[in-house]
């Protein structure tokens, strides 16, 4: 006698908030996918280490396939695609707490609340409307 199991994934549909939050994320991991590509000299602005630059390219692949198959309808994929620009983000928060240029500084703030738009658009449910009473 034999038992099979039988998975079914569970896929939902999007709103266009949360489309547009996909959208924003894939582009937003697609833009840190070359980082390592461009190392921080050593002379006067410092910038990130290499091994955050190498983090930060892995995560944009990560966040970049995670979207796209999160936009397919898979729940799964749609958090670690927050998570992967969550952690990214995470990543250039040192720049507020050391001597970088005042552009860095406000580069990664934008950051940061794009970060937070993108998430919140990302998970946005359908509006309800009231109930008749």
């Amino acid at each position: 006698m034999s038992s099979t199991t039988v998975t079914t994934r569970t896929t939902v549909a999007l709103s266009t908030a949360q489309k547009v939050g996909l959208v924003l994320c894939a582009l937003y991991s697609l833009s840190n996918i070359p980082s390592f590509l461009f190392p921080a000299d050593s002379g006067d602005d410092p910038g990130p280490p290499l091994s955050i630059l190498v983090v930060d390219t892995l995560l944009g692949v990560v966040g970049l396939v995670a979207a796209i198959l999160a936009w397919r309808g898979n729940r799964v994929a749609h958090r670690i695609a927050a998570g992967a620009i969550i952690v990214i983000t995470l990543t250039g928060l040192p720049a507020f707490f050391v001597d970088v240029p005042m552009a860095v500084k406000a580069l990664v703030g934008f950051g940061v609340v794009l970060t937070v738009v993108i998430v919140v658009l990302m998970f946005s449910g359908p509006r309800r409307l009231p109930a008749a009473d």
